[in-house]
């Protein structure tokens, strides 16, 4: 986001956004109504946030347990060549395996760190297998399982711009 763009946010805005954030369906009146705005007037700032990329998109969250997906595992990736071909093509390949939720580029002795959610240990094993360690160009992985989620939200902290 540009400085001219955050500068260009309000409080309304930003009031705008923490609602949507703890509910993406809120409906257009609810809104209007929670930050004192006409209907039409609340559409068109929601239209603007939206057309300037500060609202990336909505979605529904879904509980992975509830669709047989009770393992989770955060893997640590460090490639064995950092050319940017070979770094091409392991993008490439995190990109096509649903397995991945999220995959993030790191400073420090890993390149990457790799959310995987997966049926169970035996689908785990065969991703890590199948896929990661398989012409990926993957020299080392570790693996931490999650025992229990203490604090899991998508909403960011919005109070930095309040000041």
């Amino acid at each position: 986001m540009t400085a001219s763009l955050l500068n260009a946010l309000d409080r309304t805005d930003l009031r705008i956004l923490a609602l949507l954030q703890g509910n993406g369906r809120a409906t257009n009146a609810e809104l209007a109504e929670a930050v004192s705005l006409s209907a039409s007037a609340c559409l068109r700032r929601v239209q603007r946030l939206e057309a300037d990329g500060v609202i990336a998109g909505y979605a529904a969250l879904v509980d992975p347990a509830a669709v047989g997906l009770g393992l989770q595992a955060f893997v640590r990736v460090q490639l064995e060549k950092h050319g940017s071909a070979e770094v091409q093509h392991f993008v490439e390949r995190v990109q096509s395996w649903n397995e991945v939720v999220a995959c993030h580029a790191l400073t420090g002795e890993m390149d990457y760190l790799l959310h995987i959610v997966v049926s169970d240990l035996e689908h785990f094993s065969r991703f890590l297998l199948d896929n990661l360690l398989n012409e990926t160009g993957v020299a080392d992985v570790n693996s931490s399982f999650v025992l229990r989620t203490v604090k899991q939200t998508r909403a960011l902290p919005l109070d930095h711009l309040l000041r």
